[in-house]
């Protein structure tokens, strides 16, 4: 029986998954994140041991034969660098339960994306469309081709995911404010969540020290809710991001595959999970433009769409 560890490797949370060869998780383990551009190197490897040393906790001394991480933020070669140096760490370890027998061709890595097309889909053909925090489209066709929209963070895109909504949010909300924009529910409801006498205070609740992407990003269910509700500035909001997010699916899908091809969107993160009006119109764009398009929920979650990724690597061998 040949055994494998596929890692997702997150900027909350690092998740690792110890899969047989029949793709059954044997163990699974969660730690800290591990996304090393935010945490730093040394964090980033003791939470991807940490959640190894918990997956495999049931199973001593058995040699893991691939590994497979796909780690948030990880495309550039320097990137891949980085993390092949936690794999040559991680194999001289002696805290960990197993052992390794890992060759070059079975050590897999990679970014955040391509394991959650993987899992989602439980297979690696097809598009995952990610809004979380921020946004990504990414794809991959039956040849290995692959693309990639979005993903250049809030300062430079990540339109359609939740920063993105809660600043739109807070804009609108401040125009209207200032008399140059349609009144907006928005106004009062920002107002009673963040428990401010007057609008005004926003700046300083925004601008505080240690507030940050994710804090901003966690306003982003006060939009949809107030869309949901009828308001039409907040969904005027919510329909500018499902555009942005089906334009950039229909780059991907028009560069990877044929207009006669049936193709598998999966679509994950907490905007899709959380927000199903969202979803709803995202869907509804594809069933009247592109019906070839499927619009899926995923399957697995990342962690095993890497461990299958490492599989792959064995029948590869």
């Amino acid at each position: 029986m040949s055994l494998v560890l596929g890692i997702d490797g997150g900027g909350t949370k690092t998740v690792c998954v110890l899969m047989n060869d029949t793709g059954q998780v044997l163990g699974r383990g969660e730690a800290g994140a591990s996304n090393y551009q935010s945490v730093g190197k040394s964090a980033a490897l003791c939470s991807i041991e940490s959640a190894i040393t918990q997956a495999t906790a049931s199973f001593q001394a058995v040699p893991v034969e691939a590994i497979c991480l796909g780690v948030a933020g990880v495309d550039r070669p320097a990137d891949i660098q980085v993390v092949e140096t936690f794999v040559q760490q991680l194999q001289l370890s002696d805290s960990l339960p197993i052992t390794w027998a890992l060759r070059p061709s079975t050590i897999v890595i990679g970014n955040d994306a391509l394991i959650a097309l993987v899992g989602g889909l439980g297979h690696c053909v097809g598009v995952v469309a990610i809004a979380g925090t921020g946004s990504i489209i990414f794809g991959r066709n039956s040849t290995g081709c692959t693309k990639r929209v979005g993903g250049w963070g809030h300062l430079l895109g990540d339109a359609g995911g939740a920063y993105h909504l809660a600043i739109s949010g807070l804009r609108s909300a401040l125009k209207a404010y200032d008399g140059c924009d349609a009144a907006t529910t928005l106004q009062e409801r920002f107002k009673q969540h963040l428990g401010l006498s007057s609008l005004e205070e926003l700046v300083n609740v925004i601008y505080q020290p240690g507030w940050s992407v994710k804090d901003i990003a966690a306003l982003a269910p006060i939009v949809a809710q107030e869309a949901t509700s009828g308001d039409a500035v907040a969904l005027g909001i919510i329909e500018e991001a499902v555009k942005e997010l089906v334009k950039a699916t229909q780059v991907v899908v028009d560069s990877l595959f044929s207009p006669s091809d049936i193709v598998e969107v999966v679509t994950t993160g907490s905007v899709w999970q959380g927000f199903s009006l969202m979803r709803e119109q995202f869907e509804a764009a594809f069933v009247t433009h592109k019906p070839g398009v499927k619009i899926v929920s995923p399957r697995y979650e990342p962690a095993y769409g890497a461990g299958l990724l490492a599989l792959e690597t064995l029948s590869n061998c």
